[in-house]
């Protein structure tokens, strides 16, 4: 019998980029980061929303730098949050007249962890290489990292023009797909290079290339990371709503993730009228953890149910769970160390329940259409009790807590030695 490989492939070696006391690339963990959504110069309504993407496990949080007003607001949102006790590293970002903002706001310059900079509308023509100089400069200045990110929907169309007008001379061997994505890997590559050529250390620059679809995503960030060795942000930009965005993300993510590439990533949902921003917090960090990258908060295994499970207790105990352990990370991370990495089980029927319960560090198999209405709870694979009644879900809720406690709290090395 032949072995399966069930891991993903070997990182890709990247040089590392310190982001606020947050390391990108260089084999650290990948990054989970997030943008507000809020104006800026809305000190109030953006400090809520950072410190919402940052409790809810936003490493990085980066937010929009457009004119003055904003620009002036970075340095008192930066001490609100602080003051919050909230340490999450802020990123600028900049298009069209960052050079100008980061020079008349050098407290905006000072604040920000890090500066975003689009080569496609730094500037334009004669003003272009001046201007994306000026920020470098000022990145130098004040000892900060950048992510030079190419976006297909703004890329710079004098390079893309000139390769188009190559591949014409030369018989048109490519077709305007290819030139489109080989314009967005160079425009990434040659900005870098020119960075560097100012004075910026590579190990101050993250380098992005966004596109909208997936196959195209995945062709461009293949080819860049196989011609550089710089840290690389993965995004599908414009990705959508809902499930749409969320598949589309997932599905390029993923690839590019099993195949070693990727260092930070950011899932740009587009969220209902209201919506919660940090849906795309979870999201990424479920994506880095079903693949097995990094563990952030306890697993709830639950079947999808079938005819043998028309109750809905198990849907409704597992949902529950689920809620109480989100509302409750944050202050677990805390009291708790090591607890994201509990899996818990939420089974409908005894065709699979006690086995994958068993599977689980803490599970319950509730009982199905037509059986016996009790339910064997399994601890660390063995049976431990069985409940009954109209409380089962209450009753295994209150063990959940019981058993972080005995395993995570204070006392778990004593309960452990005992």
């Amino acid at each position: 019998m032949s072995e399966y490989n069930s891991q993903p492939f070997e990182r890709r070696p990247s040089v590392g980029v310190d982001v606020g006391g947050i390391l990108v690339g260089g084999g650290a963990p990948v990054v989970v980061q997030s943008m507000t959504n809020t104006d800026t110069a809305d000190i109030d309504g953006t400090v809520a929303q950072v410190a919402a993407l940052s409790r809810a496990g936003s490493q990085l949080v980066r937010i929009t730098v457009d004119r003055d007003e904003s620009a002036a607001a970075v340095p008192k949102i930066r001490d609100r949050l602080d003051r919050l006790g909230l340490s999450v590293p802020l990123v600028g970002d900049f298009h069209y007249i960052g050079h100008k903002l980061l020079a008349d706001h050098p407290a905006c310059a000072e604040a920000l962890a890090k500066y975003r900079i689009n080569p496609g509308n730094v500037g334009f023509k004669d003003k272009k290489d001046a201007q994306f100089g000026a920020i470098i400069e000022m990145a130098i200045r004040y000892d900060k990292p950048v992510r030079i990110g190419v976006n297909w929907g703004s890329l710079d169309q004098e390079l893309l023009t000139t390769l188009m007008d190559q591949n014409h001379a030369a018989g048109s061997p490519l077709t305007a797909e290819a030139v489109t994505r080989e314009a967005i890997v160079q425009s990434a590559l040659i900005s870098s290079q020119l960075a560097e050529e100012i004075g910026l250390p590579r190990s101050k620059i993250i380098l992005s290339a966004k596109v909208s679809q997936v196959q195209d995503l995945i062709a461009v960030y293949a080819e860049l990371a196989r011609r550089c060795d710089h840290a690389l942000h993965l995004g599908l930009t414009e990705a959508g709503m809902g499930t749409k965005g969320i598949v589309a993300s997932s599905a390029a993510m993923g690839i590019l993730l099993q195949q070693g590439i990727g260092d930070t990533i950011r899932i740009s949902l587009t969220p209902e009228p209201g919506g919660d921003r940090t849906r795309e917090v979870q999201v990424a960090q479920e994506l880095l953890q079903t693949m097995g990258f990094r563990q952030f908060i306890p697993i709830v295994a639950a079947c999808p149910g079938c005819g043998r499970t028309t109750s809905t207790v198990f849907q409704e105990l597992a949902q529950s769970i689920q809620s109480d352990i989100r509302t409750n990370m944050p202050l677990w991370r805390e009291k708790y160390p090591g607890v994201e990495a509990l899996n818990v089980a939420v089974m409908g029927c005894i065709v699979n329940g006690p086995g994958e319960s068993k599977m689980a560090d803490i599970g319950i198999s509730l009982p199905g259409t037509g059986e016996t209405p009790s339910a064997p709870v399994f601890v660390d694979g063995k049976k431990v009790a069985t409940l009954r009644g109209a409380g089962i879900a209450q009753d295994f809720q209150k063990m959940v807590a019981e058993y972080i406690e005995n395993r995570f709290g204070q006392g778990a090395g004593a309960h452990a030695a005992e």
